[in-house]
């Protein structure tokens, strides 16, 4: 028989970006929660997600920009070479800091208890975690989710990374192969390309990132074959085999080029899927959609439990740590604060950091023409920008739809230096419903990239 806690408050399920946060707002409340994780605090995007991967990517950065010195009139007197052990040593070191971050809020936080373990539902609001059961009115699930392993001939044959192992790599992969020509995929493709590796990334669409307008993924493509990368599409019978002493071979039946590639590293970026299936949410009566996600309303409440809620990944709401803190605020907010924040009220956002990095919000080109809305565009090459050809850094464009009748602003894409950044402006009057006509009448800061925005307005036209 498990030990049963004496009834708590709240329970918190998963540490990732929004089950610390709502766990403390929980106890600052003054409810009586349990925060329990079965691995390291932080969730994906500390652990293996956003965090090291950024670390990678400001290191293969560094060795890029290395290569190009001369451009700027630096001479280095030996080649540039990449130190993967050091590399790797620095993403771990600032992973530990948020993990003794966090742990040092959390283990702080009155009401706030922290349980190391497997939780798994045994009853409606129950959980068994270890040998101890715990149950509360309010259960709150923020478990996250793992990458696929597809169903692909010949895959149990070979030693296969996904985003998690090749965070672990100690050397520089002499020819890394990715199977995934999306957002995933395409920022290891160029980080280990940086790094030193051959490269060739696999999809079985027509185009990479396929989610995006035809141009910014011919405009994406073009920047990584600059860099070297290979890139396969329309790769539709994907299949693998072993390949000598650790190697692997991949077969594309592509349209053009070889049928096989042969590597001696193997990535598998072909999407996600939420960490539900071991949880037991049958014997809570918690219902999931057709992937495994726990169907949740406008306020993340579970459709089919009361007094559940289900944060992050695993709703299907969001695949982004900034989508799961949304959750957590949207949440509190309903709770807590007497406002009624739903989930279709945010502005969809998100970034493919490369090197320049995709940023996006709002509707794209093809999402405002299958509307059928009035529409303006305006369209301006980085080229254009005096800071982007100062920096050496003039690929990619800006893009802005405008909706004609209420000049309000539909959605942006912008792909080139800062663009994560600088999109942020156009976002925070979106949000605030203000016409676009707001960014004109402001003064911007010279010499920035920011400042072209106006500009950029200056030539919208009605999208035909």
């Amino acid at each position: 028989m498990p030990e049963r806690h004496p009834e708590l408050d709240a329970i918190v399920v998963g540490a990732g970006q929004a089950g610390p946060s709502m766990a403390a707002r929980c106890a600052r409340e003054g409810l009586k929660t349990v925060l329990i994780e079965r691995g390291p605090l932080g969730g994906t995007c500390v652990n293996n997600g956003c965090v090291p991967t950024k670390t990678w990517v400001a290191s293969a950065r560094a060795a890029q920009v290395a290569r190009r010195a001369a451009e700027w009139g630096v001479v280095l007197e030996a080649p540039v070479r990449v130190d993967m052990a050091a590399v790797r040593a620095r993403k771990d070191k600032i992973i530990a800091a948020s993990h003794q971050s966090l742990a040092s809020w959390l283990g702080s936080t009155p009401n706030l208890t922290v349980v190391q373990g497997e939780a798994r539902f045994t009853a409606p609001r129950t959980l068994q975690v270890g040998d101890a059961e715990y149950s509360a009115p309010r259960i709150f699930l923020n478990v996250g989710g793992a990458p696929l392993r597809p169903a692909m001939p010949g895959l149990e044959q070979v030693q296969a990374l996904d985003n998690r192992g090749i965070l672990e790599l100690d050397a520089v992969p002499e020819h890394l192969v990715v199977i995934g020509g999306s957002y995933i995929g395409l920022e290891f493709a160029q980080i280990f390309r940086r790094f030193g590796s051959q490269v060739t990334v696999c999809e079985m669409g027509p185009r990479i990132i396929g989610r995006e307008d035809e141009e910014v993924s011919t405009a994406v493509a073009q920047v990584l074959e600059r860099e070297g990368i290979v890139l396969r599409t329309s790769a539709k019978c994907l299949s693998v085999a072993r390949e000598g002493a650790g190697g692997v071979r991949v077969r594309t039946s592509c349209e053009s080029g070889e049928p096989d590639v042969v590597g001696s590293h193997l990535l598998l970026a072909v999407g996600r899927t939420p960490n539900t299936a071991d949880l037991g949410l049958e014997a809570a009566g918690i219902a999931t959609d057709a992937r495994g996600f726990i169907t949740v309303d406008e306020q993340l409440r579970s459709t089919s439990a009361a007094g559940v809620w289900a944060l992050g990944d695993c709703n299907g709401r969001g695949a982004f740590t900034h989508t799961s803190y949304n959750d957590f605020e949207i949440v509190a907010a309903n709770l807590f604060d007497d406002d009624p924040r739903r989930v279709g009220q945010r502005i969809p956002v998100y970034a493919l950091f490369t090197d320049p990095p995709l940023a996006r919000i709002g509707m794209s080109e093809g999402d405002v023409r299958a509307a059928g809305k009035p529409a303006l565009v305006a369209r301006l090459p980085m080229s254009r920008v005096g800071r982007a050809r100062e920096a050496g850094e003039t690929q990619g464009f800006m893009k802005v739809l405008v909706d004609a009748p209420s000049q309000r602003i539909l959605g942006a894409t912008m792909l080139g230096m800062n663009a994560d950044e600088v999109i942020h402006g156009l976002l925070e009057v979106m949000a605030a419903g203000l016409p676009y006509t707001t960014i004109r009448r402001t003064m911007h800061i010279h010499p920035t990239v920011s400042e072209l925005v106006p500009t950029l307005l200056e030539g919208l036209k009605p999208l035909s």
